[in-house]
């Protein structure tokens, strides 16, 4: 069964404009409203929150909102760059999250992301790495997944939370009570039902299907059937204009396993040829497989560094098709390489004996095609211990940065250092107990301390800002890296609290 993300960017052309050069000419005090037209008729189409807490809507004439805000901010509405700006969204999802993506017009993108969830630790993380992704541009977004697009499209819009999963086989639970002008309708389809009484999905679907099939038309039906999944409702992924893509089309429906590798592995060699010729390795590659029920299954495999080997691609896609499901059989395979590097023939050397190279990109490569995430940790030059790494691509090259060697640094450092109770001699005394997670341990032996201070050429809340750290053994045995916020004599320094930082081996 499909999953299907629907990402909402309800104030996409109010953020773009801000973020667009004609957003500078624009005052950040004053409300905002992009308007549209339409022969005469002049409209709001979008409004920033200014103007929303003003008493502006949506679809309110132009003249009105005037005569509300005499000094309302009005821009005429784009919406060709509107549209481009959600396919560059598109175009970036594709690269990050699933091999199917498609543009949800006017205000959004859809994904299925069947089989490769997994390689973001699953649906609940995927979800909310995608809000916190989005937050962090400055861009509003609300998320939903469900079983369909017309079920994950409607949660997106009409729910008040950042994030709506539907588990698997629960559609019908969440949309019936819903709005019908969630189904994605005609309006004036949706006002004539709003008159004969129809306000929820739930009240549609429980009337009989042929009379409003003879006053209306098949659409309500086929809306209804795409929403609770019964029909397929097909995602024509969005492709960039420099995709290098391989398919092959066949005369007959294919479904064997042993068939279906045979002509993955054709592919394979298609794609490194093409490759070849632009000089280029494969990061990302996504299999698309077309069914003859116009249903797409999608297969997505990872390099930790560009490759070409055609023998290692095959194994790597040949690993996982068993998870594709033929059906009624398959009519065309796609592989699509989505994210390529540059990569340069390696010279042989022409000695007799050559040394031996041990690459663990192949074992990186496996690990990570089975959703486990794998990075390596890189020195940054920095004082502070918890500014001091970061996790980056294991392909990436060394910046040349190095930790102190001169103190001892613990094998585990807390993602946040936390407080404990310590019992100690200020102002430069190392602990004679602490009490940490709620286990009192009383200090054996003790070094220190190791005083680091803060970076106040980045942050000027550090000036003053002193930490004194300390090597600490309890009964025992095990070591602990600790530390004062603060000198112990002046309160500017720091809070004079202290905190648990780190674990030794």
């Amino acid at each position: 069964m499909s999953r299907v993300v629907s990402v909402y960017l309800p104030d996409l052309a109010i953020e773009r404009l801000k973020r667009s050069d004609d957003g500078a000419r624009l005052s950040p005090d004053l409300p905002l409203a992009i308007i549209a037209r339409s022969g005469s008729k002049r409209w709001i189409r979008a409004l920033d929150s200014r103007a929303r807490q003003a008493g502006l809507a949506v679809g309110m004439p132009a003249v009105k909102a005037q005569a509300i805000i005499r000094d309302l901010q009005m821009v005429d509405a784009d919406p060709g760059a509107d549209v481009a700006a959600v396919e560059r969204i598109a175009l970036w999802a594709l690269t990050q999250y699933s091999p199917v993506v498609a543009v949800d017009a006017p205000d959004g993108i859809i994904m299925d992301t069947e089989g490769a969830d997994h390689l973001q630790g699953g649906e609940e993380l995927m979800l909310s790495g995608i809000i916190n992704r989005f937050h962090g541009r400055g861009l509003t977004a609300r998320v939903a997944i469900a079983d369909s697009w017309g079920a994950a499209h409607a949660l997106a819009r009409t729910s008040k939370r950042d994030i709506v999963r539907v588990p698997d086989g629960e559609t019908g639970r969440f949309v019936e009570r819903l709005p019908i002008a969630s189904l994605r309708l005609n309006p004036d389809l949706v006002g004539s039902l709003h008159t004969l009484g129809f306000q929820t999905i739930g009240a549609l679907l429980a009337t009989p299907r042929a009379p409003l099939a003879l006053r209306f038309g098949p659409e309500i039906g086929r809306r209804l059937d795409q929403m609770y999944g019964r029909i397929p409702e097909p995602i024509d992924p969005i492709r960039p204009a420099e995709l290098i893509e391989v398919s092959r089309a066949f005369a007959e429906p294919i479904g064997a396993p042993e068939t279906i590798a045979k002509y993955v592995a054709r592919l394979v060699a298609d794609l490194c040829n093409a490759l070849e010729k632009k000089g280029l390795g494969v990061r990302r590659a996504d299999l698309i497989v077309h069914k003859v029920d116009n249903t797409i299954q999608a297969i997505r495999a990872g390099t930790a560094k560009p490759a070409r080997d055609a023998t290692w691609l095959t194994k790597l896609f040949k690993d996982r098709i068993e998870k594709i499901e033929p059906g009624f059989g398959i009519e065309r395979l796609s592989l699509a390489a989505i994210m390529s590097e540059p990569l340069a023939e390696a010279q042989k050397s022409s000695s007799l004996v050559e040394e031996e190279v041990i690459d663990i990109a192949p074992l990186i490569d496996i690990i990570g095609n089975r959703g486990q995430r794998v990075y390596r940790v890189m020195a940054v030059a920095s004082d502070v211990p918890e500014r001091s790494v970061r996790r980056t691509s294991v392909a990436t090259a060394a910046a040349g940065a190095s930790w102190t060697p001169h103190w001892p640094r613990p094998v585990r450092l807390l993602d946040r250092p936390e407080q404990i109770e310590v019992i100690a001699l200020l102002p430069d005394h190392p602990p004679v107990a602490i009490t940490w997670r709620g286990k009192r341990r009383r200090v054996r032996r003790a070094d220190g301390p190791e005083r680091i201070f803060g970076e106040w050429w980045t942050r000027s809340a550090e000036f003053d800002a002193v930490r004194d750290y300390f090597v600490v053994e309890d009964d025992g045995g095990e070591r602990f890296w600790i530390f004062r916020s603060g000198d112990g004599v002046d309160v500017a320094t720091g809070s004079h609290k202290w905190f648990m930082h780190g674990i030794f081996a």
